[in-house]
C-alpha cells in the first residue's frame, strides 16, 4: 500500500476532531451540570481521562505492531487491560450511581464517542504524520 493510500481524507479528518470535541465537551458539560458531590464528578473526569489514554495506546501498540515497530508484551497487554478497566470501572460507577437511566445512557455515550473518536484522532495524526516516509514533522 503507498503512503497516499493511507492519507486520511479532510472529511474524515474534519468528522473525528468534531466527534471528539462534542464527546468530551458533552461528558463535561453533563458533569458540570450534575446535581453530585464533587468526589463523584472527579470519578468520572478521571475515568474519562484514563479511557482517552488507555484507547489511544491501544491503537498505537496496535498499530505499531502491524508496522513492524517493536512492542513490548508488557505494554500491549497494559494497554488493553487499562482500555477494558476504564469501560469497567465506568459501567461500575453508573450502575451503583443515584442517576436517571437517560443520565446514564448520556454518559454512556459520550464516554464511547470520546473514546472511539480519541482512537480515530490519533490514527489520522500518525497517518499525516507518516506520510512521504517521514515519522515526524518538525516545525
Amino acid at each position: 500500500m503507498s503512503p497516499k493510500q493511507n492519507q486520511p481524507s479532510n472529511a474524515f479528518i474534519a468528522a473525528s476532531w468534531t466527534a471528539l470535541i462534542i464527546g468530551i465537551s458533552a461528558f463535561l458539560i453533563g458533569l458540570w451540570n450534575a446535581e453530585m458531590e464533587l468526589n463523584e464528578k472527579g470519578y468520572y473526569f478521571t475515568v474519562l481521562i484514563f479511557g482517552l489514554f488507555s484507547a489511544i495506546s491501544v491503537q498505537k501498540v496496535v498499530r505499531d505492531q502491524i508496522e513492524g515497530i517493536p512492542v513490548t508484551n508488557l505494554y500491549y497487554g497494559l494497554a488493553w487491560f487499562c482500555t477494558l478497566l476504564s469501560i469497567l470501572l465506568l459501567t461500575v460507577g453508573l450502575w451503583n450511581a443515584t442517576l436517571e437511566k437517560s443520565e446514564k445512557g448520556f454518559y454512556a455515550m459520550s464516554f464511547v464517542l470520546s473514546m472511539f473518536s480519541a482512537i480515530a484522532v490519533q490514527k489520522n495524526t500518525r497517518d499525516m504524520r507518516g506520510k512521504n516516509g517521514q515519522e515526524e514533522k518538525t516545525p
